[in-house]
């Protein structure tokens, strides 16, 4: 096992005793408890440096340290062949399933003398920690987008009045490569955070395996260490393009140090560039903002040589998941009850959409956009209905209703006529006038179907004649026409009409009475 490097004070801490005190090497050692090998090691290091003392106080610690690991390791050609090789195994842990062994698997292959696997996770952990590179070798390509709001926010002015705006600054990047992607946006509500979520992904050209947002409402609705509740819309969005939101948990800032350190850079590289201009629409500023982020991204890492979007093209891009074929409609959402005609009512439009009759009085989840409106229940679909907007209507299935509801909604106009027709013409026109009689022909329907069903009981010879003698007299109701079925009158023939006379009478008064 390699030994552990002490840490940074006490190296800079046995150059300033040795320079600046009679301290042995022995005292030195005593008095930073480390042993004395150690403290002759790093003195006869810094010695064959050639620089002075003054220099190497304002030198920064990976400089610092990379000077003892150039003199350890100069004459050492087995070190040289492997640290030419650091910068490519940063890049290939990005992959996924790769891991160090497995780079030393493919090390020790090529090079016969090669270090032990032990010896190779010392020399690349120091390499590293002294490069300052601001990578999770962790994070695995196309697993996740970390996204978040910058706290400071820039303005927008108003032309006319000289108002200032302010707008929200979204901020999003991705593990591996550390593409970056920002947006100006005038609120953190749901809408403007979706579709802000929405254009990362587009200008990556692809899907992440997950989200990581922090715990703002339009993300997560109840902060919670093992279940957060995810709020309804933005679940609904992942769903869409099929990932997953994976909240940073509450007060962990290492959950989401990316996205925190790549606002930073949004500060020093986006912020600063523009403090000095002025913009009056949002389009304008998204576009200033855009130019700069390309140069972020095109600018080379400190010490890997290469930029976030050459990594991004090597290792990330190729496993990202597909965008959909059509950008995720804005949906709306509400807890709703179902109402004892089974029906759930969508107040922006006052209509009414169906539900199985067996939820009547449950709590559904109703979300909508402009196409569809679509009602879970236990958090499962059961319906989906197209969006209709005229107030006081009512959109049904009729798999919804119950059997005795079935049969009513089938009733028409047509279906009675029909019906009327298969038992006798004189049935037909008595049940045509019932239905021309009411306002509405549902106020006929129950009149209708109480005569023709007297067909079951007196069969259509006896209805048919009856319905002829209902007319002759002007009746056209249920009950008249039972009436002459249960006494046997349809048989008898119509009373012939009589025209009337007045008989000639002492008592009456002729024209000329009156002339």
């Amino acid at each position: 096992m390699a030994r552990k490097r002490i840490n940074m004070k006490k190296i800079r801490e046995i150059i300033r005793f040795k320079e600046t005190t009679s301290m042995s090497e022995r005292k030195i050692a005593r008095a930073l408890k480390i042993s004395r090998p150690v403290v002759a090691q790093y003195i006869k290091d810094f010695k064959a440096s050639g620089l002075a003392y003054e220099k190497i106080k304002s030198m920064p610690d990976s400089e610092f340290l990379a000077l003892f690991e150039k003199q350890r390791n100069k004459r050492c050609s087995k070190y040289e062949k492997l640290s030419k090789l650091f910068p490519h195994f940063v890049t290939e842990l990005k992959r996924t399933g790769v891991t160090l062994m497995t780079l030393w698997n493919e090390y020790q292959k090529e090079h016969p003398d090669c270090y032990s696997y032990s010896q190779f996770c010392y020399h690349f952990q120091v390499w590293r920690n002294a490069s300052r590179v601001t990578m999770h070798i962790e994070h695995k390509a196309g697993d996740k987008m970390f996204v978040d709001y910058a706290g400071d926010r820039l303005v927008i002015v108003d032309r006319k009045t000289g108002k200032e705006q302010p707008v929200e600054v979204f901020v999003a990047i991705l593990g591996a490569s550390q593409l970056t992607y920002a947006e100006a946006s005038l609120t953190q509500k749901s809408e403007d955070w979706i579709r802000s979520n929405e254009r990362a992904f587009i200008y990556c050209g692809g899907v992440t395996q997950a989200i990581v947002p922090d715990n703002l409402k339009s993300g997560v609705t109840c902060s919670n260490r093992y279940e957060p509740g995810i709020n309804v819309m933005f679940d609904d969005f992942a769903e869409y393009y099929q990932t997953v939101i994976l909240p940073a948990r509450v007060r962990r800032p290492q959950d989401k140090a990316l996205v925190e350190n790549a606002v930073n850079l949004v500060y020093q590289r986006i912020y600063a560039p523009l403090r000095s201009r002025i913009f009056y629409f949002l389009e304008e500023l998204n576009e200033a903002i855009w130019d700069l982020l390309e140069q972020h991204n095109n600018t080379p890492f400190q010490r890997l040589k290469t930029s976030r979007r050459e990594l991004f093209d090597n290792i990330e891009k190729p496993v990202l998941k597909p965008l959909p074929k059509e950008r995720y409609p804005i949906k709306q959402c509400r807890e709703l009850t179902v109402q004892f005609n089974y029906h759930v009512e969508l107040r922006e439009d006052r209509h009414y959409y169906s539900v199985p009759w067996q939820l009547k009085g449950e709590r559904m989840r109703v979300v909508y956009d402009d196409r569809n409106v679509a009602i879970y229940y236990d958090n499962i679909r059961i319906v989906q209905h197209k969006r209709d907007r005229s107030p006081n209507g009512y959109t049904t299935l009729h798999s919804h209703m119950p059997a005795s509801h079935r049969y009513y909604a089938q009733w028409s106009p047509e279906r009675f006529l029909k019906w009327a027709q298969a038992i006798g013409d004189d049935v037909a026109e008595i049940i045509q006038v019932v239905l021309k009689s009411r306002k509405h022909p549902e106020q006929a329907f129950k009149t209708c179907m109480g005569i023709l069903n007297l067909v079951k009981k007196h069969g259509p010879d006896r209805l048919n004649k009856a319905c002829a003698r209902a007319l002759g007299f002007g009746f056209y109701s249920y009950k008249r026409i039972k009436n002459i079925l249960d006494r046997g009158l349809e048989e008898e023939p119509l009373a012939e009409s009589r025209e009337l006379t007045v008989s000639s009478h002492e008592n009456i008064r002729g024209s000329q009475y009156y002339q």
